[in-house]
């Protein structure tokens, strides 16, 4: 089997060399040009499975040579070499389609990583990692052809990318498809809901920190950023994270390092960083809660996700998906959503989008009778969507509930118990009973895990 092939464009004899012996040493066969002229030459007569530029050339820039592969040779990845800390150029060279970058005085070590991450791009996935994310992004109105589009575009970069688009539209599924897409599919995806940590351990939950740092440190504890180490970090909410930890993260994408609360020593990490939150954070760095520069360093390639109700057209597959989904749960058989019904969901606005529609079916699912779902088993009109019990007693004892959700669980946990044991056990008894369908108790019993 032949080596891979790499073009090297630099006019700087000395990194030029310094590059061949390197990629030779991972036998990775070389061709070098001094300019975008002999560049040019060289891919047009042969075929590279990577080229590494400098920014600038005698004749021209990188950025130019980034253009034409990409429109030319779009299977070819392109790395930028830039000039130390410059990173208005590194953004440049990313935004232009460039792969990824490494700085002079290189480091032949992120030199490696970077090659290896994208000769890995051409070779076959393995189908087993993609399965979750690809079924969920389902559609085929024009707005979801698109967003597949560039979800598998972007899967080609190491750029980061913001994922803009309201709650429930499906934003970690597309951070999730873009990992899975990409060279680092072997490697960790860890998302992370950045308003669900608590300030004081923000620092010690991104970085990690060492024994004995501060009061309940017992022992070395790794963060996210190591967790993620050679895959991805998804910050979900990014919106949410205080201003101080703004500065330390942006500080640790810059220098592609972090350091542990409690230590001295900095730690070398390669993560790609996607970013998302359903909120405007250009109108947030206008009004000084989010930092600009983060903003700048995170935005590189902005990608919106649309709402539910920009492809409606999408609501009958998406239906069909969720009702299997469910009646695989539950080990029973999907029930059929009437014409009418059907009809109403595509003429609901969705203003929690997908997860407002996954929960919706849920509900009906448990309330339909003979196997078919209709208009009125949607309750698309009630008040509380998301629930299938309301606390209308007020003097019930929620005293020291920490979850609302837990806590109705277990009282209807309770009510289903009581209705089985009363009935010895007659499921079809029981669920007359407790007022609901034998359908809903099969349901409960299994998310519950009664049965």
């Amino acid at each position: 089997m032949a080596n891979p092939l790499a073009l090297i464009v630099d006019d700087e004899p000395d990194i030029r060399e310094l590059l061949e012996i390197t990629l030779g040493r991972m036998k990775i066969d070389t061709e070098s040009a001094d300019s975008l002229d002999q560049a040019y030459q060289h891919l047009n007569h042969k075929t590279f499975d990577l080229c590494l530029t400098d920014m600038n050339l005698p004749d021209g820039n990188g950025i130019d040579l980034v253009k034409y592969i990409q429109q030319k040779y779009s299977k070819t990845p392109v790395a930028m070499i830039t000039a130390y800390g410059n990173m208005d150029t590194a953004i440049t060279a990313l935004k232009a389609g460039a792969f990824d970058f490494v700085s002079k005085p290189v480091d032949l070590q992120r030199l490696r990583d970077l090659v290896s991450s994208a000769l890995k791009l051409n070779k076959p996935h393995h189908d087993t990692k993609k399965t979750t994310s690809e079924i969920k992004l389902l559609g085929e109105s024009k707005a979801i052809k698109q967003l597949r589009k560039q979800v598998i575009k972007l899967a080609r970069s190491q750029a980061p990318v913001y994922i803009s688009g309201e709650s429930g539209s499906g934003k970690e599924l597309v951070a999730r498809l873009i990992h899975d897409e990409g060279p680092r599919v072997d490697a960790p995806f860890i998302p992370v809901n950045c308003g669900a940590i608590p300030t004081e351990l923000m620092e010690s939950e991104f970085f990690g920190h060492k024994k004995g740092s501060f009061t309940g440190a017992v022992n070395d504890k790794p963060g996210l950023f190591q967790a993620a180490d050679n895959g991805t970090l998804f910050l979900d909410e990014v919106a949410d994270l205080p201003m101080s930890m703004q500065v330390k993260l942006l500080r640790a994408i810059q220098e592609k390092s972090i350091r542990p609360v409690g230590t001295e020593t900095e730690i070398k990490v390669d993560v790609r960083i996607l970013s998302a939150t359903h909120k405007d954070l250009s109108q947030l760095v206008n009004e000084g809660s989010f930092r600009q520069d983060l903003f700048y360093r995170i935005n590189v390639i902005e990608l919106k996700v649309p709402p539910l109700r920009d492809r409606s057209e999408d609501i009958p597959l998406l239906s069909e998906h969720f009702l299997q989904k469910i009646a695989n749960s539950c080990d029973l058989d999907p029930p059929k959503l009437s014409n009418e019904a059907l009809t109403t969901l595509k003429n609901y606005p969705f203003p929690g989008n997908v997860r407002e529609l996954e929960n919706t079916l849920e509900r009906a699912f448990t309330l339909c009778e003979e196997d078919l779902i209709k208009k009125d088993d949607l309750r698309l009109s009630d008040i509380d969507s998301n629930s299938l019990l309301t606390i209308q007693d007020k003097s019930l004892p929620v005293e020291g509930v920490s979850s609302l959700e837990d806590y109705l669980e277990d009282l209807e946990r309770k009510a289903i118990v009581q209705a089985l044991e009363e009935t010895r056990w007659n499921k079809t008894a029981a669920a007359k009973k407790l007022g609901i369908t034998f359908r809903a108790l099969r349901y409960r019993l299994k998310k519950l895990d009664l049965e």
